[in-house]
């Protein structure tokens, strides 16, 4: 019995060995997707080894960001780049033009250079802003004052008399000109809490200087240029050593600039203590009149499915403080040199493929939204969207937008992406709409299954996201290159997929700010004439 007993016992046991076996064969298969999809498939090795070998991104970002520059929305800049990317799609055999959706107000800027004149002499560091008025030829030399301090609206309109003819400064004086990690690593506990406690009590202090004017930030400037004053000068600190944020003016006769930290305090303080502070301003720019504006759409034919396409998305526009390298250059050299390869390597697609460079998204969305609206008939025949948007970074999130079966399509074609690509990538499915934030959003409302390839930080929001030092030097090509890579694969996988994707949307939650069922974000319509109502 007991040899029979071991006899039973061993067969068991090997019977139960082989079925571990073939299990832990089978999940390795379906566990390592990346390395068998790779290896059996030549377009995606070929899309590697082109971006690898033969990468055109240094060159094209040297084009577009040194040569070509700011992209401003009505400018001649963003013409420039327009006709420039038209021109680069249609070398590489890619069909493009520009789709005009609407009228700007144009605007050229001109040199800009700012003096301390008295109490001593100093060239200062700063700008005009967007769309500011022009000084006259020769500049303009006034007083600098800072802004009147009133008890209220009624007094402020007393005290808003001594403004004219003076440079008013409408900002917070920073406290320290050292951003917090800076102090956080050098300054002593009590220190630390000493500076913030400050800052605060000054920035609390600000704002009811502010709000006792009776205006916000918007309509002060217009107030004080009714009144007389001969400019107004602003200092919009990122927060970061030698990073300002730069937008635009709202004034129409007197120019507006923008101090560094740094200069801006030095006036603020001879100001404060009584030394009258005088600058020479010369702001040169220039009123174009009404420009058309664009979106470049470049287009690679389907071939089994011409009508079904994958977009390859991107704002094209930027501010005009510095050349607009992170935002949006480098999604736009993704979006280009993703096409390029494909269309070298994948000339045949089955899925017609789309490039669209946006314009003006800077001012909400607005030519993405304008093609949605004028185009239902490829949003509703839209298989994916990839949108790049927030910095140089690699990408490091991809949700699924709230579209129930993403994981299922975004999975598969994940699983083609190189291993050290996507060993990045945090995923998050089927997640929640965007409602905003780049232009993936403005088809997600559309109901198209549209995804952000959200980029690891490199301090964006501090040192480059519209700031006057988002230049080429701030690019990380290598990062770049991998975010080429994959949305490259992404497209050839969602070009390739023999399957339609599902649009079916998740139940949306309860939202706690009113206790009934949010609702999923509806397409918003552009704005058409922009500066010219």
């Amino acid at each position: 019995m007991r040899y029979l007993y071991k006899t039973f016992e061993m067969k068991k046991w090997a019977a139960s060995f082989y079925v571990l076996i073939l299990l832990f064969s089978v999940n390795s298969v379906f566990a390592q997707p990346n390395r068998n999809t790779q290896a059996n498939d030549p377009v995606v090795q070929a899309i590697i080894n082109e971006a690898n070998n033969n990468s055109q991104l240094e060159q094209l970002g040297y084009e577009l960001l040194d040569e070509i520059g700011p992209r401003l929305v009505g400018t001649p800049g963003m013409q420039k780049a327009h006709d420039w990317a038209v021109d680069k799609f249609n070398s590489w055999g890619i069909d493009a033009e520009n789709q005009a959706w609407g009228e700007w107000r144009g605007w050229e800027r001109g040199i800009t250079h700012i003096d301390l004149v008295e109490p001593r002499i100093k060239s200062l560091n700063g700008t005009q802003l967007a769309w500011s008025p022009s000084t006259p030829k020769n500049g303009i030399t006034a007083e600098v004052m800072i802004l009147p301090l009133a008890k209220d609206s009624i007094a402020f309109q007393d005290a808003i008399k001594s403004v004219k003819g003076k440079f008013v400064m409408i900002s917070m004086n920073q406290p320290t000109g050292r951003p917090d990690y800076n102090w956080e690593e050098y300054a002593t506990e009590e220190s630390l809490e000493k500076m913030k406690s400050e800052r605060d009590e000054l920035r609390a202090a600000w704002y009811e200087r502010i709000s006792n004017t009776g205006y916000n930030s918007r309509t002060l400037p217009a107030a004080l240029e009714e009144a007389g004053a001969a400019g107004i000068v602003m200092s919009n600190w990122s927060r970061g050593f030698g990073a300002n944020k730069i937008f635009g003016a709202y004034t129409k006769e007197i120019p507006t600039i923008d101090l560094s930290l740094e200069d801006y305090g030095l006036l603020f303080r001879m100001a404060e203590h009584g030394d009258k502070p005088q600058i020479k301003v010369t702001a040169i720019s220039k009123e174009t009149g009404v420009q058309p504006t664009f979106n470049t759409i470049a287009t690679i034919k389907g071939t089994e499915k011409p009508e079904e396409y994958i977009v390859l998305s991107a704002h094209f526009d930027s501010w005009d403080g510095a050349s607009g390298a992170t935002d949006n250059g480098t999604g736009t050299l993704v979006m280009m040199e993703a096409a390029r390869i494909l269309k070298k390597v994948y000339p045949n697609p089955k899925r017609t493929i789309i490039v669209g460079l946006w314009g003006s998204e800077e001012q909400g969305l607005n030519g993405s939204r304008a093609y949605v609206e004028d185009h239902p008939e490829i949003v509703k025949n839209i298989q994916a969207v990839f949108n790049q948007d927030n910095g140089t970074g690699r990408v490091v999130n991809i949700s699924g937008q709230g579209f129930l079966h993403s994981y299922d399509y975004v999975g598969r074609w994940l699983a083609a992406v190189p291993r050290e690509i996507t060993q990045h990538i945090e995923t998050s499915f089927p997640g929640s709409p965007g409602r905003g934030g780049s232009d993936y959003a403005s088809f997600v409302a559309a109901g198209a299954p549209a995804f952000s390839l959200s980029s690891l930080s490199w301090d964006y929001g501090t040192y480059t996201w519209h700031t006057n030092i988002d230049t080429y030097d701030k690019v990380v090509f290598d990062d770049v290159r991998s975010n080429a890579v994959l949305t490259a694969i992404l497209t050839y996988m969602a070009s390739e997929d023999p399957e339609k994707t599902s649009r079916e949307q998740i139940n949306l939650h309860i939202d706690p700010r009113t206790g009934e069922k949010a609702e999923w974000p509806t397409p918003r319509s552009p704005n058409r004439k922009g500066g010219l109502e």
